[in-house]
């Protein structure tokens, strides 16, 4: 039996389309380890199509992974609160701009409507950050966030400081890891890796 056997995760997605294909396999990991994996997605995952896959195709691959409907509105979120309905609340990826708007009490998505309702509970929210400048203007949002209680981070680096220096993407292979940790009350370590090599 597993930490996260029996436990409800909110899985929310934000619009960095160029790490789903990373992060799909751990949300697969999360189910296969006891979870209930319950998907939450902005607008632009409904929305957009891009040359790392279409709307549609990523928002099948979250139904037949988890088995659970999707939920698209913060209307939809927002019983997530008085429910008490999750234990652990994921975004993964968490763009700049989610980052953000979470550092700054700003609930203008289902995925922020979702992380809200988790932290009224005082309950976990783990944040895998895919940001192009986390070491530029959002620096001080993450830093806000680190300081946070209740908010813990996937492990994150550098994933390409040759050509884009402020860029920090989290190591989504460690989701699972910092859910189990973070339901402990700690920050899953060393929280700065490496992800890039010369």
């Amino acid at each position: 039996m597993t930490k996260l056997q029996g436990k409800t995760i909110g899985f929310g997605l934000t619009g960095s389309h160029c790490t789903f294909e990373e992060t799909m396999p751990e949300i697969k990991r999360l189910v296969d380890a006891g979870a209930r994996v319950i998907p939450i997605v902005t607008t632009t995952i409904m929305t957009t199509d891009t040359r790392f896959g279409t709307s549609e195709s990523w928002q099948q691959q979250l139904i037949d992974i988890t088995g659970e409907k999707l939920i698209t509105t913060i209307p939809e979120a927002e019983p997530l609160g008085p429910s008490k309905l999750l234990d652990v609340m994921v975004i993964a990826p968490c763009t700049g701009n989610s980052t953000s708007r979470l550092a700054n009490a700003i609930t203008d998505s289902p995925v922020l409507m979702a992380a809200k309702a988790t932290m009224r509970n005082q309950r976990p929210v783990v944040v895998a950050i895919s940001t192009n400048d986390g070491l530029g203007l959002n620096a001080a949002n993450i830093a806000k966030l680190l300081a946070a209680k209740n908010i813990y981070f996937v492990p994150f680096g550098q994933d390409a400081p040759d050509k884009k220096p402020t860029s920090l993407v989290a190591r989504m292979d460690l989701i699972l890891e910092t859910c189990e940790a973070a339901l402990e009350g700690r920050q899953l370590q060393p929280l700065l890796i490496e992800r890039f090599q010369y």
